[in-house]
């Protein structure tokens, strides 16, 4: 059985700072290992007790999404509040795909794209 799943995400070698994901989600580091040069190889970040990966491109199966031009995958994450989450990761350095709405099945969601290419769909049920 399945308890927990921790997505990675592909960023372009030679990366130096992530504080986007703790300044536009309160993510907290777990740990990180960095290159010689000081760019990120792996960090475990966690929001909220849901954990993820933050990796530089080792292998040739895997892509950041400014490589492969377009977004590789959409994370959803689930808050109280849609619209203050967008602002902040906005002034955090993301670009709004679609401003949040409610919609028909239940659910308030917006779409942001932050600083690696990466799309975050912001949501939360009403």
């Amino acid at each position: 059985m399945v308890q927990s799943f921790a997505p990675e995400l592909y960023i372009d070698n030679g990366i130096k700072d992530i504080s986007f994901y703790k300044n536009a989600f309160g993510a907290t580091e777990n740990l990180c290992f960095t290159n010689d040069d000081g760019s990120i190889h792996v960090a475990e970040l966690v929001i909220d007790g849901a954990i993820f990966h933050v990796h530089e491109v080792t292998s040739k199966n895997f892509t950041s999404p400014n490589k492969s031009n377009g977004c590789t995958c959409c994370i959803g994450l689930f808050v109280p509040d849609v619209d203050s989450v967008i602002e902040k990761a906005i002034a955090a350095g993301a670009i709004e795909i679609s401003p949040a709405q409610d919609y028909d099945y239940g659910y308030r969601q917006g779409t942001i794209k932050d600083p690696f290419g990466h799309f975050w769909q912001i949501q939360k049920k009403i």
